[in-house]
């Protein structure tokens, strides 16, 4: 029993003791110099008037800060001030606090400043009407509207903010605007840490300028080298250029910008649109790459011309703009489609290539990955295609096929194949269907001859220096032999299976792409 009366003696003994505890730890307000001292009760209200003298201002202190005013009310039972006329509060070499009237209370460490109230820190000045300081928390709070002034060249306004001197961060609200020479952000709300110059901000975002527009509802941004990362709804605007993507970096030093998953970047000036997984677009060199699912969207008149491959190159000016796909590329139109290992337009040229980059892979690949490409009913090999397009309207004029030229055209009744072979092959379009196809240099033929009641009439098997293929409706219509150097005509029945292909045939018919979704069909080959 004795052990528990000591300890219940301890416990009493420490709860009455804890206010006194307390009480010291509240050090009392110091008045340190005063020109003069009037003290009434009656006159005002239990405090002391401090009024400075006409070489020195009123000077108090209070545990490691120090306040100078014209006039002092000191409150001694409140341990309180009320300060009136240029008064200043230093906080060490961190803070400088001028305004036109003071309270703090020595109890709570709670200042209020207000007019012209000025808040100075080693990397910033806030200006406001009037600021709450509380320096057991060492925050700075106003919510009526303030400026922070950062090396003269950053402003930002807001109506609510937040300074923690720890951490040397600003906390802004409601209507923020940052202002610099070269660009503006509006926001909601932005974090801003005045050491480093690194600006956050939350909600809808922008940032503008004569050569940009940035959207976002969540991003970075380092006002001291003019980096930025934004997320969510990521949207940036620059010479005729828009890219939107899940997040975007920016450098406005070297105008350039990555953007990375469900990209979408819109040439305006071209018309096309660009789309991937991974982009960086360097305008000040007018290009830009993309990879992983790329695809570009060209406008042609009504239709428009997709480009899909592992990596999209985009180099030059408007005038001169150059599209490189390499890596299984692919083409996609609505009256034509095509494969090739790379593509490369030329806009200034009027030129698309289809080139096999793989030439010195073995047979089998090469044979399988060999341009080709299918307008309407039409499949067209070689080993290098070239599309020609009409500068002013894009649409295809012209077509030629390098070494290995061979066309395929299946029967519209029977099981064979219309075939035509050659070194070079010459083809015009009108239209944006092919017309006529000259085959230069060892051509052969197989054609399917049938009547207007679409009655098979005849096989006819050719060879000749050169040949000229007419087009009706999409379809073979007639082929003018050119110096034939050997022919024959079948019936039906003995067009036996071991004449009717010629040699290099290579049915890919199944290879044609019918939609843009098509595009990513076997990917991985």
């Amino acid at each position: 029993m004795k052990k528990k009366v000591n300890i219940y003696l301890l416990i009493s003994l420490l709860l009455i003791s804890l206010p006194n505890i307390f009480c010291q730890e509240n050090t009392r307000i110091q008045i340190d110099s005063a020109g003069f001292f009037e003290k009434d009760d009656k006159k005002f209200t239990k405090a002391t008037v401090l009024t400075r003298d006409n070489k020195n201002k009123v000077k108090i202190s209070h545990d490691g800060v120090d306040m100078w005013c014209n006039q002092a009310f000191f409150y001694e039972n409140r341990n309180y001030i009320e300060a009136y006329g240029d008064v200043v509060l230093k906080q060490g070499d961190t803070i400088n606090l001028n305004s036109q009237y003071l309270e703090y209370d020595g109890d709570t460490k709670i200042a209020f400043a207000s007019g012209k109230v000025k808040l100075s820190e080693p990397n910033s000045v806030l200006f406001t009407d009037s600021l709450y300081f509380d320096r057991n928390k060492q925050e700075a709070f106003y919510n009526n509207y303030g400026r922070v002034i950062k090396e003269k060249q950053d402003t930002i306004d807001s109506k609510i903010g937040n300074y923690l001197l720890e951490n040397k961060k600003y906390e802004f609200k409601i209507n923020v605007l940052l202002k610099n020479p070269k660009y503006k952000i509006n926001t909601p709300r932005l974090d801003f840490y005045t050491e480093n110059g690194h600006a956050y901000f939350y909600g809808p975002t922008e940032i503008k300028s004569k050569e940009s527009n940035i959207f976002c509802e969540l991003g970075y941004y380092n006002t001291n080298n003019d980096t930025g990362y934004f997320i969510k709804e990521a949207k940036v605007d620059f010479n005729n250029t828009t890219i939107l993507a899940d997040s975007i970096y920016f450098d406005r030093n070297l105008n350039f910008a990555s953007a990375t998953n469900n990209i979408k970047i819109i040439d305006t000036i071209n018309e096309n649109i660009t789309k991937g997984n991974y982009a960086e677009i360097f305008k000040n060199k007018d290009s830009m790459f993309i990879t992983k699912r790329a695809i570009i969207a060209s406008k042609q008149n009504k239709d428009s011309l997709y480009i899909h491959s592992d990596t999209i190159l985009i180099t030059g000016n408007e005038e001169n703009r150059v599209i490189r796909a390499f890596k299984n590329a692919r083409i996609f139109k609505q009256d034509l489609s095509g494969r090739a290992d790379s593509i490369h337009y030329d806009k200034s040229k009027g030129l698309a290539q289809f080139i096999n980059i793989n030439k010195k892979l073995d047979l089998s690949f090469t044979k399988s990955k060999k341009p080709i490409l299918f307008n309407f009913n039409n499949q067209i090999t070689g080993d290098t295609i070239i599309l020609k397009f009409e500068k002013t309207t894009n649409k295809i004029d012209s077509l030629i096929v390098f070494n290995n030229a061979f066309i395929i055209e299946k029967d519209t009744l029977g099981t064979g194949f219309n075939q035509i072979s050659g070194k070079l092959l010459q083809g015009k379009f009108y239209d944006n269907e092919l017309k006529t196809i000259n085959i230069i240099k060892n051509a052969e033929s197989i054609y399917y001859l049938r009547n207007d009641k679409k009655e098979l009439v005849t096989i006819d098997k050719s060879k000749s220096a050169k040949l000229k293929i007419f087009f009706k409706l999409t379809e073979i219509e007639k082929i003018q032999k050119i110096n034939q150097i050997d022919g024959k005509t079948y019936p039906e029945e003995e067009f036996t299976e071991n004449i009717q292909l010629l040699k290099g045939f290579n049915n890919r018919l199944n290879e044609k792409i019918l939609s843009i979704n098509e595009l990513f069909k076997l990917e991985k080959e």
